[in-house]
Order: C-alpha cells, then sequence, then structure tokens
C-alpha cells in the first residue's frame, strides 16, 4: 500500500504569526495532529504538532503569546505519494516525529501520520477476545 492510500488531504495551512491557542484550536476543529506552517517571507514550509504545543504549554509558555513559527519544524523529511508505507512508517521512526508533509510536484497534498498508516495495517474494528 502506497502512502497516497493512507493520507490525509485534509491539510491545515497556518502563518507564523499565528498563536499556539488559534493553531490548537484549528487542529481541533479540523480533526488533525499537524498543521503546515507556511512562511513565504521565508520560502518554506515547516510543520506544527500537537506535541510542539504540549512541549510549549508543558515549559509554562503563553499560548495566547506563542507564535507558531518559534515552535515549527522547519528541518523536514517529505514524503512523495508513490512512497510505500513501509518507506513512510521507516523515515519517521528513523526521525523520531509521527507526522510527513506529503508532496506532490513541490506542494503538499496531504499528511501521513502513524495513525493514518496503523488505520491500513489493522482491519478495523476487529473484535479481540479478551
Amino acid at each position: 500500500m502506497l502512502v497516497r492510500d493512507a493520507m490525509s488531504t485534509v491539510v491545515l495551512t497556518i502563518g507564523p504569526t499565528h498563536t499556539l491557542r488559534q493553531a490548537a484550536a484549528l487542529m481541533s476543529a479540523r480533526k488533525v495532529g499537524a498543521a503546515i506552517v507556511h512562511d513565504p517571507d521565508a520560502g518554506g514550509i515547516g510543520i506544527l504538532t500537537e506535541r510542539d504545543i504540549l512541549n510549549s504549554v508543558g515549559r509554562g509558555q503563553d499560548p495566547d503569546t506563542e507564535r507558531a513559527h518559534a515552535h515549527t519544524t522547519t528541518d523536514v523529511v517529505f514524503a512523495a505519494p508513490a512512497w510505500t508505507l513501509e518507506e513512510a512508517a521507516r523515515a519517521m521512526t528513523h526521525g523520531g516525529f509521527r507526522h510527513l508533509i506529503v508532496l506532490d510536484r513541490d506542494e503538499p497534498a496531504g499528511i501521513v501520520s502513524v495513525r493514518d498508516i496503523i488505520r491500513c495495517w489493522v482491519p478495523a474494528r476487529q473484535h479481540v477476545p479478551a
């Protein structure tokens, strides 16, 4: 199975000046665990995850004043839609992260998460004996 078969095409894109509270509210509303951060001035894209927000709040930082750019991962590993799920899982394991931005022709086409991969590998709602 390929990344294109598992990825979510519900992609949330935010700007670097969004506060962490704004980012969290948007992520919650879209039911996603990561947002693409597009910074036209810096000329690239990064990723802000639920873990980034949690770490900031855990350090006592104010989510109403902290900006996305300060917590964005900019050294991003990108997946291609034609990657196998094994390749994506390997990249996540090697990098220690749970989300990959999927690029198609240098444009974000989706995000694939560990959860997306597990959904493909494990049959849905299978009854497990106690």
